[in-house]
């Protein structure tokens, strides 16, 4: 089957990608292995990670490719690949899986988002550094280990204290639907 995917070159898009079993924890359990596979794979194919959150098991990010570079399911296979093979089988395979020679760790496809506007970029990433507290994790985006607002803590784009105390807007609004 061809999905049908946005190819603007150079543009920024928002992502979605899932373990396949939603019960596992292997994102944080390994995010040393998943943080060394995103940088093995950004050295050969080039792409900014504007902001992003690593949970359990899935996470969410927003990428910047190149001018004249709009191939992310490359880059997303790779890394899904890079990390598979870094970890211990024993995941559960169903029968489609094991015929073609597949782990079960990801599932096959991602959700994937264009970019539309700077108020769009904006609440996505809000989206993304908010999403700790919208599954319950903790209470305030700072308190979550794998998430790029610490750079953007860092970098004085937000304060320590952002969201805290609030059911963010975009917590609903934006992201996988």
């Amino acid at each position: 089957m061809r999905y049908r995917r946005a190819g603007v070159p150079g543009a920024s898009y928002f992502f979605t990608v899932n373990l396949a079993e939603r019960s596992r924890s292997l994102l944080v359990d390994h995010a040393d292995v998943l943080r060394a596979v995103i940088r093995e794979v950004q050295s050969r194919y080039p792409f900014r990670i504007d902001a992003m959150v690593v949970l359990l098991d899935h996470l969410h990010a927003i990428w910047t490719l190149p001018k004249n570079d709009k191939d992310f399911s490359t880059r997303w296979m790779l890394i899904k690949i890079g990390f598979s093979r870094r970890l211990l089988a024993g995941e559960r395979r169903n029968r489609s899986r094991a015929g073609k020679g597949e782990r079960g760790i990801w599932q096959r496809r991602f959700w994937e988002h264009l970019i539309r506007d700077e108020k769009d970029y904006e609440r996505h990433v809000d989206y993304i550094h908010y999403n700790p507290v919208k599954h319950g994790y903790v209470t305030r985006p700072v308190d979550w280990p794998h998430s790029s607002i610490h750079r953007f803590i860092a970098q004085g784009i937000v304060g320590p204290d952002w969201a805290d105390g609030d059911r963010h807007e975009a917590s609903n609004e934006y992201g996988e639907r």
